[in-house]
């Protein structure tokens, strides 16, 4: 499935805001559980329903992820290497260490809009 990267962009960019601005902090109601990066956000096909509706590889996130990963069980957006050790959503959260967590998505994110951003400009 082809996705659209000026969509992809400003999605991704909504990411990084949702982090800048602590959308994914712990939340007052819930102080012991932190929202879910990516499965939380209106980015998320399936954000807010307790199962899922829409299969994960329908998401533009997937295409991140390893081929052969596209479409294996769970959360597909968990398992995109981040950066360079390849280091996951998933890797991270078994970490428990939500700041490097989210630091490391934030970086993810970052390269991945500037490189996107590049792609769109040369195609112009």
């Amino acid at each position: 499935m082809g996705f659209d990267k000026e969509e992809m962009i400003e999605q991704l960019k909504f990411e990084i805001e949702m982090i800048e601005k602590g959308g994914y902090d712990a939340s007052v109601r819930e102080p012991r559980k932190n929202p879910e990066i990516f499965r939380d956000s209106i980015t998320c096909l399936n954000v807010g329903l307790e199962e899922k509706e829409h299969p994960c590889s329908d998401c533009f996130l997937s295409q991140f992820a390893p081929p052969e990963l596209r479409n294996s069980t769970g959360d597909i957006c968990h398992k995109i290497p981040l950066n360079e050790k390849g280091d996951t959503v998933e890797s991270l959260k078994a970490e428990d260490d939500q700041q490097k967590l989210q630091t490391t998505v934030l970086g993810w994110l970052k390269r991945t809009v500037a490189k996107l951003e590049e792609e769109v400009a040369r195609k112009e």
